[in-house]
């Protein structure tokens, strides 16, 4: 008989930022019952995957296990925990645990698609307990950029896992609840915890993490100083910073105006959950029209570049009929997640050339991380006292220096990125298996697989250009006419001043005079041959070898 043994396995988020999704399981080897804890996503971009929209965690180990799967749990609203949860929750089909302000959101995202809303289920902070096979869950508020984050204390037969989620050391947060470390050190006595699988994202800054409450005299200060309109954009999920500028815009005698549908959204379900209260009054973008630029104020979407929101349109000209112009403010009052410097740094150099004064968290004065710093992470080392830490959502640089950290004080460390099952049964976490890991494309409104070859294609197409031949033959395949060409991103005369697409059509119709019976015969052979002349040219011509569709027309009697 096989014994049990408690595993842990993360699927994303794991050395990476984002995409997050981990599994626990408990019972005997390849029969364990498992629970998933968040189901996010991370962000295209336009040299890896253009054209997608999102990517996902490949979630195929877990569908080739959905009897074992208990349930679905989800620490918070970010969109790198809950945002594939409406994509991939059709293929699992297991109940979904969540506070109240992140089933909410779960709950839109799931209306939007026409799925069952009742499979979302609301739970009280700890000491409320879910059972769910041989794991009893509870959530324990944490503070972080978004309401109602949770750590997860997951009890299994084999110990006790602390599962961080995201967070901060904040005790005074604005919106939401703020740190408790009295609340953690009552876990940790209640019962030893064998587990700390831990939040990594800022291991590498040094000094303590600083409280949402700091930044309201910065604020009000630049908004009460500016003489145009003033802009800010942030996270549309960070509802305690929308509080606190709109709070700064009306402390300056301004009118506030939301735009963006996220952040519309977030104010709505914080507002009518009860976990924002006091929120200023705001006007539409309507009444924004007619409210002088020195008194109103913009709270807007899109602080890391998307090319859709709210900033990006504003800074291409108009957006709602709204515009900025000289004089005018805009306060980033975000940090550019890696990746989004190019985007973000081209649309502040645009303001900049329409006069604008760009502010932005270069000093750190207007926006404080989500995160927990290197001491507070040491701090929560010290209050939980975990016989092991596993490190996670962080790249690879990042989980290495946590799991230093860890051992320096005494603690088995482990890193476990994407794919590594861990042991966790004895005295130290040791790895069990690899499992192969993926990624799933939410391309248009199709789900496709990284490895399908559909990117990989559009990237070759991108690099280049595209050639498309037709070529017609008749009923004893003979060539019938010229072969025609059509290019497409790519250019219109070659290096020695002639057509590109003459030149092809020349070649290949040389070709189809002299080819062997045999090949014309063949379509695979002729498509073959003809899309190896097509890429000689190009070379030759323009120095590529673009990316050949052959299209074969065969006539045939009557």
């Amino acid at each position: 008989m096989k014994t049990n043994r408690l595993i842990y396995l993360p699927l994303g988020g794991a050395g990476e930022i984002g995409m997050n999704c981990y599994v626990y399981g408990y019972g005997p080897e390849d029969r364990e019952r498992l629970i998933v804890v968040d189901l996010g996503v991370t962000f295209p971009d336009m040299d890896t995957t253009p054209g997608v929209d999102l990517i996902m965690a490949d979630i195929a180990w877990l569908e080739a296990r959905l009897d074992r799967i208990e349930a679905i749990f989800i620490t918070h609203a970010h969109e790198d925990h809950i945002g594939a949860l409406s994509h991939l929750w059709p293929k699992l089909k297991k109940k979904v645990y969540a506070r109240r302000f992140t089933a909410a959101i779960g709950r839109l995202k799931f209306e939007e698609y026409g799925l069952p809303l009742d499979v979302i289920n609301t739970v009280e902070a700890r000491p409320a307990v879910v059972e769910a096979g041989p794991f009893q869950v509870q959530f324990v508020p944490v503070a972080h950029s978004i309401p109602e984050s949770s750590a997860l204390i997951i009890d299994t037969p084999a110990g006790r896992i602390v599962h961080s989620g995201d967070f901060k050391l904040d005790e005074t947060p604005i919106v939401g609840e703020g740190w408790n470390p009295a609340l953690f050190r009552e876990i940790a006595a209640e019962r030893p915890v064998k587990a700390l699988m831990c939040d990594s994202t800022n291991v590498f800054s040094l000094h303590a993490g600083r409280s949402e409450s700091t930044l309201a005299d910065p604020l009000h200060g630049l908004i009460a100083n500016a003489g145009g309109m003033v802009v800010a954009t942030t996270f549309a999920s960070n509802v305690a910073r929308l509080k606190t500028l709109a709070e700064a815009g009306r402390a300056a005698g301004r009118s506030v105006c939301l735009l963006g549908r996220a952040m519309q959204r977030m104010v709505k379900v914080a507002t009518e959950t009860g976990v924002l209260t006091g929120m200023p009054p705001t006007i539409p973008s309507e009444a924004a029209l007619e409210v002088p630029r020195g008194n109103l104020m913009l709270i807007v979407t899109g602080s890391q570049g998307e090319r859709r929101a709210a900033t990006a349109q504003l800074s291409r000209g108009r957006y709602l009929g709204l515009e900025l112009k000289e004089g005018d403010l805009f306060l980033f009052s975000s940090k550019i997640i890696p990746g989004n410097e190019r985007d973000v740094l081209r649309i502040m150099n645009s303001f900049s050339e329409m006069g604008v004064d760009v502010v932005d968290d270069t000093n750190g004065r207007y926006h404080v991380s989500g995160h927990a710093n290197r001491p507070d992470l040491e701090a929560v080392h010290e209050i939980l006292k975990p016989a092991m830490l596993i490190p996670m959502h962080g790249e690879h640089r990042h989980l290495r220096e946590h799991a230093r950290l860890a051992t320096l004080r005494g603690i088995a460390a482990e890193i476990a990125t994407n794919g590594m099952m861990m042991d966790l049964t004895g005295g130290a976490p040791e790895v069990a298996e690899f499992i192969e890991t993926g990624r799933i494309y939410l391309d248009g409104s199709v789900l496709i697989g990284a490895r399908d070859g559909v990117v990989r294609d559009r990237i070759r197409m991108a690099l280049n250009g595209h050639t498309l031949v037709t070529v017609i033959l008749d009923e004893q395949d003979e060539p019938l006419g010229d072969a025609w060409v059509e290019l497409m991103g790519l250019p219109e005369v070659g290096k020695r001043g002639s057509g590109l697409a003459e030149m092809m059509e020349t070649e290949v119709t040389e070709f189809l005079g002299t080819a062997p019976a045999k090949v014309l015969r063949d379509d695979d052979k002729l498509e073959e041959a003809i899309r190896r002349i097509v890429r000689q040219v190009g070379v030759e011509e323009i120095g590529k070898k673009p990316e050949v569709t052959v299209v074969v027309s065969r006539l045939t009697e009557g």
